[in-house]
């Protein structure tokens, strides 16, 4: 999609040069890739929430989120294992908007996200701030599907991929971070792709 006749309410994720991160290849495919098993979700009785270090702890069930206002985000995917694929157009909540509802206290300077299976990561609670980091339920027009995360995946941009967790169901805002699943199992704490940060240098 040419950037210059994307409608005015797309947000655009920052190109950074080079667009193909260090060590990376493009495809137009979208390999599956995640540790266990696709979780089977009931959206009768699925939530979303945010909680730990907030004023206002939120939790809104599949009715309530589909709700919320909605934006869109263009963006490149940049996966550990060396795969990059351009111009996805994701569709979701802005989750700066969400958090802002939490109304986030000043010692919160770090997030957990929950995901089913008791999958976590982490990032820093100025990552999730970003105007292009999304909750996503649509990716290139369409739903979601399960094995990509439905019914709601965290969008992350500028790390690589696995910081956008799949099947999200809890923001836990922190003061102190903690590594997630994969960070505690080799993966780099911060995982900037031009920075080639894909293991942790223990």
């Amino acid at each position: 999609m040419n950037s210059e006749k994307r409608p005015a309410d797309i947000v655009e994720s920052p190109r950074l040069e080079p667009r193909l991160p260090p060590g990376q290849v493009q495809t137009e495919k979208w390999p599956v890739l995640h540790h266990g098993n696709i979780p089977e979700v009931d959206l009768a009785t699925w939530d979303f929430t945010i909680d730990g270090l907030v004023e206002h702890v939120q939790r809104w069930n599949w009715e309530e989120f589909g709700r919320l206002p909605r934006t869109r985000v263009h963006s490149d995917i940049h996966c550990v294992t060396r795969w990059s694929r351009y111009d996805n157009l994701w569709s979701g909540v802005s989750l700066r908007d969400v958090i802002a509802m939490a109304a986030p206290r000043p010692e919160a300077r770090f997030a957990i996200i929950h995901a089913e299976h008791g999958f976590t990561t982490n990032l820093p609670l100025p990552e999730l701030l970003a105007d292009d980091v999304l909750l996503a339920d649509q990716h290139d027009g369409q739903a979601l599907t399960p094995e990509h995360g439905w019914p709601l995946r965290l969008v992350v941009p500028r790390r690589y991929f696995w910081k956008s967790a799949k099947w999200i169901r809890r923001i836990e805002l922190v003061e102190r971070d903690a590594p997630g699943f994969w960070e505690r199992n080799g993966y780099h704490n911060e995982a900037d792709p031009w920075r080639e940060e894909r293991f942790a240098d223990w």
